[in-house]
This record gives C-alpha cells, sequence and structure tokens, in this order.
C-alpha cells in the first residue's frame, strides 16, 4: 500500500514543525506540504491529490472550519487546536479526529494508525455494479447504466439511462469503487460516465440532455482522457 500523502496547515511555525517531526516517525505517512495560511492551502488541497490533512482551527483570514468546507470530501481531516470548544463542529463535518494542543506523540499516534486503518482497503474486484443505499433499501446500479453522478450536499444524485437514485453518500467514498477508465470527475459537483458523453464545448459537456459544467481544478485530467481517445 502506498504511503498516506498528508498536508500540515496551521498559523504557527513551531506548530508545524512539532506535527512534521511526528509525521516523521510514522513510516506510512508522508508531508508533501505545509502552509501558514488556509487560503493558500485551499489552492494546492484542490489541484493535488491528498489524503490526510492535520488542519489547525484559529486560524486568521480562513478558519480551519471554513476551509473543510470548501475541501468538504476530497481527503480525511484531523483538526488540531488549543480549543476543545470546537469539537462538536469538527465532528459534524466528518473529521477523522480531533487533537488538543500541545498534542503528545502518544495522541498523534493513535490518530495516525486510525488514518492508516482506514487506508487499508481490501483490494476491490471488477465488477460491472454498485450497491447502494437508497431510502430504506440497497439497490444494485450497473454501472454501464450511469450517466453522470452530481453532488448535492451530504447526497448524491446517481442518475442513469432509466433512473435517478439518491444516496446518502459521498464522493471520497464512491469514486474509488469506480472504474478510472469509464468514469472521470469534471467538477466538484459532478462525475460522468466517459461513454455517455455526447459533446464537449469549452467548459461544457453534453451529457443526454444535461450541460455538465468542467472546473478550473478538473479540467487539465478530464481534457488529457478526452485527447487520448481522439482519432
Amino acid at each position: 500500500m502506498e504511503n498516506i500523502k498528508c498536508v500540515i496547515v496551521d498559523d504557527e511555525p513551531l506548530a508545524i514543525e512539532i506535527l512534521q517531526a511526528y509525521v516523521e516517525k510514522a513510516p506510512w505517512l508522508d508531508c508533501i506540504a505545509t502552509f501558514d495560511s488556509g487560503i493558500d492551502a485551499i489552492t494546492f488541497l484542490n489541484n493535488n491529490p491528498v489524503d490526510l490533512l492535520f488542519l489547525d482551527i484559529q486560524m486568521p483570514d480562513l478558519t480551519g472550519i471554513q476551509l473543510a468546507e470548501h475541501i468538504k470530501g476530497k481527503c480525511d481531516i484531523v483538526f488540531t487546536t488549543a480549543y476543545h470548544e470546537y469539537a462538536i463542529e469538527g465532528f459534524e463535518l466528518e473529521a477523522m479526529d480531533y487533537l488538543l494542543k500541545p498534542i503528545s506523540f502518544d495522541r498523534f499516534l493513535r490518530s495516525a494508525q486510525r488514518a492508516q486503518r482506514q487506508n487499508e482497503k481490501p483490494t476491490l474486484e471488477a465488477t460491472d455494479y454498485i450497491f447502494v443505499k437508497s431510502e430504506y433499501k440497497i439497490k444494485k446500479i450497473e454501472l454501464a447504466d450511469i450517466l453522470y453522478i452530481e453532488g448535492m450536499k451530504d447526497y448524491l444524485r446517481i442518475v442513469t439511462k432509466q433512473e435517478k437514485v439518491m444516496t446518502l453518500q459521498s464522493f471520497s467514498k464512491l469514486v474509488p469503487v469506480l472504474p478510472p477508465s469509464k468514469f472521470v470527475r469534471v467538477h466538484k459537483s459532478f462525475v460522468i460516465a466517459l461513454d455517455a458523453i455526447d459533446s464537449v464545448e469549452k467548459s461544457k459537456i453534453k451529457v443526454a440532455d444535461q450541460l455538465i459544467p468542467i472546473s478550473e481544478s478538473y479540467r487539465e485530467t478530464f481534457f488529457e482522457i478526452i485527447q487520448r481517445k481522439a482519432v
């Protein structure tokens, strides 16, 4: 299994140094970037694959809570703060953990081990379908029938050739089980089936009767895929 790519965001240089030293002691973690500003971190997180974010809450300009709302679903988050009163907000944002400063190495290690367990997912067998929870039942959806998937706050709407299925799910959980040769994310709110594309014009993709936007964050990857398939 590849190491977990993590990023540290904290406006205190000493806090960053401590977390970097802790990360170096956990061989399954790789710190690929650090930031003392939430605004600077957003650009990086929107354009680079990250597995785990160690995120301070009390920061100027953009708080950790606000940053987490901006990147929701992109990676696991461990909040780091000196203020315990933010714990409820942190867990409402589905944070993986909440570390109270000063952070001991023992407490950090338990959080890092939790991240390791979450990333030790068994290899998925190639299948032609997925199962999702929808209302009070578990529904089987054939991958070949999916046109696109739209994120709607805490829900995903899976649009197929036959119907629309709402499921309480996140892209971070669903995307890894979709074959990358068949599906591509083109926007923070949209994943499309490549076979379902009718046309592409500028920043829009036509799938069935729907025009789907291509965001700057996913534009380069999408057009690279399209170029490989062009004749």
